[in-house]
């Protein structure tokens, strides 16, 4: 693939290579009064071109971007993400009018599946009531790491949001990877191309190159 298609590349101790000039950006979660994230709001557009590398060990002095801190070393770089397919490993969750899809190997803890009353799996049971069906669409729509999704019908096509190629940078937590943008792992091996996926900054995750919601345990902090 050339350097000028969109791609982003797992170096093996190093950081993400992000080739094409895959646009970048800052997002932050709108929350309700009681903290619950509702939706996302961009907050800033780096002005890049051409391409760059961002941090994945966690450690870099000038985040989101690789200052070269991984040659350190102590950096755990095993990827063990599950390379089987989202249709093999998710779980299927019927109501009416639709079918939610869940994935946990790929969750990231973005939050936004749930409320402090309720979340998207009790929500399900009650979806013949159009008003909880359209909450549940909304929720998992903004699921940043693409282990929620759904379909109207049980053996029907996923529905998926629209959006554009893109990575976005979260606070204190993952890179937002949207629209599809090929994934290379550190072998050479593709990632299954996905709408939204959720990629390690901080470096402690479990499922590399995968966010698995380790930076919310060893509280790390991007600022």
């Amino acid at each position: 693939m050339a350097e000028n298609t969109p791609k982003i590349v797992v170096e093996h101790h190093g950081p993400y290579r992000v080739l094409g000039g895959v646009p970048l950006s800052r997002k932050v979660p709108v929350t309700s009064e009681y903290g619950e994230p509702l939706t996302w709001q961009k907050t800033r557009i780096y002005n890049l071109h051409g391409n760059y590398a961002l941090c994945r060990c966690g450690k870099s002095s000038n985040k989101p971007f690789c200052d070269d801190a991984h040659e350190s070393g102590g950096f755990d770089v095993t990827e063990t993400a599950d390379t089987t397919n989202f249709a093999d490993r998710a779980k299927n969750y019927p109501g009416t009018g639709i079918v939610v899809k869940d994935d946990r190997a790929l969750c990231a803890h973005g939050g936004f599946c749930g409320s402090r009353a309720t979340n998207v799996w009790r929500m399900t049971r009650n979806t013949e009531d159009t008003a909880v069906r359209a909450q549940v669409i909304a929720m998992v729509e903004r699921c940043p790491s693409g282990a929620l999704t759904y379909s109207i019908t049980e053996d029907g096509p996923e529905i998926e949001p629209d959006l554009s190629q893109g990575i976005a940078v979260t606070p204190d937590g993952p890179l937002w990877v949207t629209g599809v943008v090929p994934i290379e792992r550190s072998d050479g091996q593709p990632l299954e191309g996905r709408n939204r996926v959720a990629l390690c900054r901080c470096g402690a995750s479990k499922s590399k190159p995968l966010c698995d919601g380790a930076h919310t345990e060893i509280g790390f902090k991007a600022e």
